[in-house]
């Protein structure tokens, strides 16, 4: 008999809420979805620049949450992008050319 184990291509799937959201998608949601609320009742809804901004958060999450083909690549280069934009600037470097931050060359 043959021992070898036939693995499924969902696996990582049945890790996930509902098959595609992980526990942080679903706390970026009722974030949104609760700024929505605040806004709504804090701004009303007399004009429709009012109803945009007051929409303006679950919208933004949903957008986010949607399920697109390479959704955790575009999570992740979000991410990527926030971090490079909100990270230090100053990158220390030793190459080839430097000895403890000065030229050889002294």
């Amino acid at each position: 008999m043959n021992n070898r184990y036939l693995i499924p291509a969902n696996t990582k799937r049945s890790m996930l809420i509902f098959g595609l959201f992980k526990p942080v998608d679903i706390i970026i949601f009722v974030i949104g979805g609760s700024l929505t609320a605040i806004l709504i009742a804090a701004l009303g809804t007399d004009t429709p620049a009012q109803v945009l901004v007051g929409l303006a958060p679950l919208l933004i999450s949903v957008v986010m949450l949607s399920p697109v083909p390479n959704h955790r690549n575009f999570w992740t280069f979000t991410v990527n992008v926030y971090t490079y934009f909100t990270s230090q600037r100053k990158y220390r470097w030793r190459g080839w050319c430097m000895l403890r931050g000065e030229d050889k060359e002294q």
